[in-house]
């Protein structure tokens, strides 16, 4: 057993769930092994936690001592559902964000804790069917509560229109914000400097660990902040270019091969 991981960190689709959006036991077993040597199992992702907790239920992570990093690290949560720190768009930034997608004729859904309220756009989101987990609302932001928290707006689409619109969206927009594309017809927007490694970084503060203690596995965009920050950051067989890249550890196998134990076993247990 490597001493020096006291964290995994996990990205959901296309690291730990297979295509059919389940986690095969396979990576079950392992990472209740490693948990039961006393090494903390975090989930990150952008999703809710409302959308997760069948899967930590599966995972049996549902107590006071686990953790979950939401909204692509825009939340840090005990999985008993209390918030650890949070980082919210205002809603003047929603807004403007609005106005940009609107612009670019992109769809534009805004993502609260407990629900995802759908924007008119001169083009259907495709989010509902990306995410059957969430409650959808069709709801425009001036009708929105002032105080509502804000954690995430999304742009789902086909993918070849958004690779075709992304180019186009302002430089400074890229400035005031994170955007990165989480999959193929899904382009997500955080306040600047929130990522996966920004929740994390808050995590471990409460933890009293450091950067070279967490292992973070992933596949897509999203995951390259955690894959570059960690001590040990993993790329499954079927992760793109640039996270494979930034990679410590590149595993030869994908997730539907079972990526995540084969990797526990190898370095962790």
């Amino acid at each position: 057993m490597n001493s020096e991981i006291k964290l995994i960190a996990l990205d959901l689709d296309g690291t730990v769930l297979n295509s059919e959006k389940e986690i095969p036991q396979e990576n079950i077993d392992a990472i209740q092994a490693a948990r039961a040597k006393g090494i903390h199992v975090v989930i990150t992702t952008g999703r809710p936690l409302v959308a997760i907790e069948h899967f930590l239920k599966t995972l049996d992570m549902t107590g006071f001592d686990d953790f979950s990093i939401t909204f692509n690290g825009g939340l840090v949560q005990r999985n008993t559902g209390e918030i650890m720190s949070k980082k919210p768009f205002s809603m003047a930034e929603a807004q403007d964000l609005k106005e940009m997608t609107m612009a670019l004729g992109m769809p534009c859904d805004i993502l609260s804790e407990q629900y995802v309220y759908m924007t008119k756009s001169a083009r259907e989101s495709l989010y509902p069917q990306l995410n059957k987990l969430l409650t959808f609302r069709k709801k425009e932001l001036v009708d929105l509560p002032e105080d509502l928290v804000i954690n995430k707006i999304v742009s789902c689409t086909d993918g070849d229109f958004l690779d075709t619109q992304i180019p186009k969206i302002p430089a400074e927009y890229f400035e005031k914000y994170s955007i990165f594309k989480s999959q193929a017809r899904l382009v997500e927007f955080m306040p600047k400097g929130i990522n996966k490694a920004f929740g994390l970084s808050q995590l471990i503060k409460l933890l009293d660990l450091k950067p070279e203690n967490v292992m973070a596995m992933g596949d897509e965009e999203n995951d390259l902040s955690m894959i570059s920050w960690a001590g040990y950051g993993v790329a499954m067989g079927n992760a793109v270019p640039a996270v494979k890249e930034a990679a410590r550890i590149v595993s030869e196998l994908t997730n539907e091969e079972f990526a995540v134990a084969d990797v526990i076993k190898r370095y962790v247990l």
